[in-house]
């Protein structure tokens, strides 16, 4: 392009054509073609591409781009894999010449057109974008997959991360309420992809049947749930492209961290300084926590946190054990052989029978475990006390180490296992602490079994004497009973007699 500026200037002073051929060291050709065409660049194509290493090679690679094209645009194979791929083939040519072939024959058999979007534009606390991602992380020394929630403010692009185990639907309540709280307040509209713990049925058009549970967390934060249009992700396209963001910034390289509390607490952290730092895309002169700060005004109003669990019906077995995620988890005996209702929870789970609360565990995220509350088996135990020996809701049990040292002393009776049983029984009734304190009494007395426990317990705890009642004024009588037998007497001589 240079030489072509210079060929016009010297032609623009009045050089012949043949002075400027000897000037610049070019054809005549060249200088009338561009005197001619005003054109001020050309390029030269070439009829047939010469690839003397590649083209042996060349019908390979065709049938490795031919049978990737199938396939979904992750799991399609990139020029660096076909070119290792010819090399076992035996080829010994360039790795840019690979490239280059490649990015011909995609572009040329490119079935897809590029779609056009048409850019969306939100008022301040109009709507917020929800989404999931996976990433991989080291937690606690052993490499995890981890499920990514994202929400993220529409118009102050504001957004929180946080990360689970699992994406099941008490996930997803959980996600809302934390987030709602780090923005101090609600959005009117939530838009979601067509998720399975939100979405039942995809009906006509824009309309959906959402199921009961995700309708009552929309009901109780007072937002518009809306789904996207199926495979239309540019309805959501900024929680699409935080994905993309978070994942090159908060999870490259791989991240460690001892826990999921610990990782949620910093992820919470560096979400906070990204919108202190970060410029918002719209109103340049500001940053995204700037804009935030004026959005904060038109977001609903924080409610108390929604009760966000997943309900179901279990079966508890006749080993009082109800099944949740791969694990058994232990309930009050009672309910054996009964249906109950299990609310699992981000962190916990819950089990409710006829109104009444007959479990609470942590929850736990490994699989094929049994977690066992031994009292729930006290009431199995009093009639069974044998079970105390081999019974593995006992193995490990978690007691005041005075109790541990009665259970030791107790073994020196032939009948310790019901002592014990019937000793563990006090505590409904006096509490743990109380028979804690009745066992280290008892040992430091030298005295250990059942009798001198209960009877200490008893003793601490004496019941009170009963509350006098007084009677009110008007009710008292006012001629009071007096007892007269002569009165008896005369009736008996005033009755009469039938002969």
């Amino acid at each position: 392009m240079e030489t072509i500026r210079k060929i016009r200037l010297a032609a623009r002073d009045g050089k012949s054509i043949r002075q400027i051929t000897k000037d610049f060291k070019v054809s005549r050709n060249t200088v009338r073609k561009v005197l001619r065409s005003e054109q001020t660049r050309f390029e030269y194509h070439r009829d047939t591409v010469h690839r003397p290493k590649l083209g042996p090679f060349v019908d390979i690679l065709t049938a490795f781009l031919k049978n990737d094209q199938g396939l979904p645009l992750k799991q399609r194979r990139t020029a660096q894999s076909y070119y290792e791929a010819l090399q076992s083939e035996g080829y010994r040519g360039a790795y840019d010449s690979v490239r280059r072939f490649v990015k011909g024959w995609r572009a040329e058999h490119q079935s897809i057109p590029t779609d056009a979007y048409v850019p969306l534009v939100f008022e301040p606390g109009e709507a917020f974008q929800f989404d999931w991602s996976h990433e991989k992380i080291v937690i606690a020394g052993s490499m995890t997959e981890v499920k990514i929630a994202h929400i993220r403010l529409c118009h102050s692009r504001l957004f929180l991360t946080v990360a689970y185990l699992r994406e099941s639907q008490e996930m997803v309540f959980d996600a809302h309420r934390k987030a709602f709280e780090f923005f101090g307040g609600v959005a009117r509209r939530g838009i979601y992809d067509n998720m399975k713990t939100a979405v039942c049925r995809i009906l006509r058009g824009k309309e959906r049947d959402f199921n009961r549970r995700f309708q009552e967390l929309a009901s109780h934060y007072l937002f518009e749930p809306v789904a996207c249009t199926p495979a239309a992700g540019w309805e959501k396209g900024q929680v699409e492209n935080q994905v993309r963001t978070v994942r090159r910034r908060l999870f490259t390289p791989t991240r460690k961290a001892r826990s999921l509390d610990e990782l949620n607490h910093a992820l919470r952290a560096e979400c906070l300084q990204w919108a202190k730092n970060q410029r918002h895309p719209a109103f340049k002169d500001q940053t995204v926590w700037s804009v935030f700060e004026t959005e904060r005004a038109a977001l609903l109003s924080l409610p108390r946190a929604f009760d966000g669990y997943a309900e179901r019906t279990v079966r508890v077995s006749s080993t009082s054990l109800v099944s949740f995620d791969r694990n058994r988890y232990s309930v009050d005996c009672k309910a054996a052989g009964r249906t109950a209702e299990l609310r699992s929870y981000a962190d916990k789970i819950i089990v409710m029978h006829d109104g009444e609360r007959i479990a609470q565990h942590p929850r736990r995220f490994q699989r094929d475990q049994m977690i066992f509350d031994p009292w729930h088996y006290l009431p199995v135990l009093q009639k069974k006390p044998g079970a105390l020996r081999n019974g593995a809701p006992f193995k490990n049990w978690d007691l005041p180490r005075s109790i541990h040292r009665t259970w030791q002393r107790l073994k020196h009776y032939p009948d310790w296992d019901r002592q014990l049983v019937d000793i563990l029984a006090c505590v409904p009734s006096y509490g743990l602490d109380a028979v804690a304190d009745a066992c280290n009494e008892a040992l430091g007395s030298g005295s250990v079994s059942r009798d001198v426990i209960i009877n200490l317990l008893a003793r601490q705890h004496e019941e009170p004497s009963p509350e006098i009642v007084t009677i009110p004024a008007h009710l008292e009588l006012s001629e009071p009973p007096v007892a007269d037998c002569t009165r008896y007497d005369r009736f008996r001589k005033e009755v009469a007699h039938v002969s």
